[in-house]
């Protein structure tokens, strides 16, 4: 289990930050018993995987779900327009399922930092679970805004069975729920509904940080953006994001690269986050056991989905043959095809 620090020592050994850069943050945990850190990720640590982030002009999500003809993009995520019409969500979940998309090496970096005993949390924003596909333990993951993991009926909660939900998102169909018939959706966090009770729980864990690294998001949704506060206030944090963000120009509130308020406890990388991490594995003597950490789950992953995708093809194979009157919906396969040029989606074939 990680240990527990002092904020008296969070503040004497953040006073010896050299400069705001990500070597000094490396020299801090070199010549520092770190074993609390909390690490927050957002979309940017998967792109590398090939799925896109929200926000980025022309290659966002949001941009590329202008043909589902929505009444605005993030409508696909509301609750409410959700049961009037699902076909545009369900043709997302069939392109961004778990199991077409393969961790990146930040995601791997998280679970290396599991196995030294240095991660307190990974509080992330995302839904693709590939933090649990990499192999970083459950109890280790905040998915701050659900995820694909798990689905409940809209209406009555039931609990899906996650196996049949994946079989009739793949073959298009709308899955329900076998005791009230209604919607069935994956325990995402749409627009109008709370966020997990977990998220809430957990937020416990950041007054014990010792170290806080935020990859791959623009801090810009809420509550979470606001968690970079949440840290003891000299507990040094380190940003590693194409962009700047959570930058709030005040003394209490978001990052402070230029040290302007006399805490020197800010850095930042700016770049693409795999290369931000691979440079601080390499500063910390890491490198060479991070890429075979990666290279070797990599292969068993890929492995192991070859062959579960030729069980799936038999299966869908049996499932034409059957005569039932659950049918593919057209539309969600129309949806589907276009999202998947328009975001050029590797086939499953490929």
């Amino acid at each position: 289990m990680p240990g527990t620090r002092s904020k008296t020592n969070a503040k004497v050994i953040a006073s010896k930050l050299e400069d705001a850069t990500i070597e000094s943050i490396a020299k801090y945990i070199q010549q520092n018993k770190v074993k609390n850190i909390v690490v927050m990720t957002g979309a940017g640590i998967s792109t590398a995987a090939g799925i896109p982030d929200f926000r980025s002009k022309n290659t966002g999500l949001y941009d590329n779900l202008q043909k589902f003809d929505l009444p605005y993009a993030e409508a696909i995520f509301d609750i409410d327009y959700f049961q009037e019409r699902p076909e545009p969500f369900y043709a997302l979940a069939k392109e961004l399922y778990p199991g077409k998309y393969l961790p990146t090496k930040t995601h791997y970096f998280i679970r290396l930092l599991h196995d030294k005993n240095m991660l307190l949390r990974n509080f992330t924003q995302n839904i693709d679970t590939l933090e649990r596909i990499c192999g970083l333990d459950e109890d280790r993951i905040v998915e701050a805004h659900g995820s694909f993991a798990s689905a409940s009926c809209i209406q009555c909660d039931e609990k899906a069975d996650m196996e049949e939900i994946r079989s009739q998102i793949l073959l298009s169909k709308i899955p329900r729920c076998l005791a009230c018939k209604s919607l069935i959706k994956p325990d995402i966090t749409f627009f109008g509904e709370s966020l997990p009770k977990r998220f809430f729980k957990r937020l416990v864990d950041f007054d014990e940080a010792d170290l806080l690294i935020v990859i791959g998001t623009s801090l810009q949704v809420q509550p979470f953006a606001a968690l970079i506060d949440n840290v003891p206030e000299h507990t040094p944090r380190l940003l590693i994001n194409k962009d700047l963000a959570g930058v709030h120009h005040s003394p209490h509130h978001g990052f402070d690269f230029k040290w302007k308020y006399g805490k020197k406890r800010d850095s930042v990388y700016l770049g693409d986050c795999d290369e931000g991490i691979e440079k601080l594995a390499e500063l910390l003597g890491w490198k060479n056991e991070l890429d075979r950490l990666y290279e070797k789950e990599t292969k068993k992953l890929k492995e192991r989905w070859a062959t579960e995708k030729v069980l799936e093809q038999e299966q869908e194979e049996l499932e034409k043959l059957e005569l039932t009157e659950e049918k593919p919906d057209k539309e969600i396969d129309q949806l589907a095809e276009e999202l998947e040029k328009r975001l050029k989606v590797p086939s499953d074939k490929e």
